[in-house]
């Protein structure tokens, strides 16, 4: 009979150890699509973990190094930027489940340009030899605004193009000019299609830059 009491008594302790938080522990991971080859995403959750996704062909996941405990919440978010597409997080914040079940939920999209609502003007260049640095300028509704350099590949050089955006998001409306700032040394780029205005949600507009 003592030993039953005993036998009870410690499972009860065992239970109310778990649902108390702190003694499970969970990791916090997901996937990330639209990454292109070379690209990588820097991912941080809850301000202190922080990790560098690079593109895998065949298929992109992540886990964070630091496990949360239960009953404490995780937030995940993209601290830097894969060059020439912009991520977001879905399923990004929430509360570790009291039984310690890992979160594989979270989803990091990346894609090229933009939407009207937060619309991206990017350049598209080609002919820019490897190693040479452009600089372009975007005027926005007639006011110098943003600056984007760009540094020629082996691919730029052999003619493939490189699209790359600007930093500053525009709302709908928004009219944009795009132009050369610094010509890169032993070329002159010309920039055509370098004027609109943020007019849809679809992709965001292009300049097309040529380098000779």
């Amino acid at each position: 009979m003592k030993f039953l009491k005993l036998t009870f008594a410690f499972v009860v302790a065992s239970m109310v150890l778990a649902g108390c938080g702190g003694s499970i522990n969970a990791t916090i991971g997901g996937t990330v699509s639209g990454l292109l080859a070379g690209n990588s995403v820097g991912l941080t959750n809850n301000g202190t973990d922080a990790i560098t996704v690079v593109f895998n062909s065949s298929g992109t996941n992540f886990t964070f190094d630091q496990k949360v405990s239960s009953g404490s919440s995780y937030n995940v978010v993209v601290t830097t930027q894969p060059t020439g597409l912009t991520c977001t997080v879905v399923n990004g914040s929430g509360t570790v489940a009291y039984s310690g079940g890992n979160v594989t939920d979270v989803q990091v999209t990346c894609s090229s340009g933009g939407t009207a609502a937060n619309g991206v003007v990017s350049a598209s260049i080609t002919g820019l030899a490897s190693g040479a640095q452009l600089i372009l300028l975007d005027a926005v509704n007639n006011v110098p605004t943003d600056t984007l350099t760009v540094t020629g590949t082996a691919a730029t050089a052999a003619g493939t193009a490189l699209l790359q955006n600007f930093p500053t998001s525009l709302s709908v409306g928004s009219n944009y000019t795009v132009s050369v700032g610094t010509q890169p040394t032993g070329h002159t780029c010309t920039v055509t299609s370098a004027s609109g205005t943020i007019s849809s949600t679809t992709a965001a507009p292009s300049a097309i830059v040529t380098c000779q």
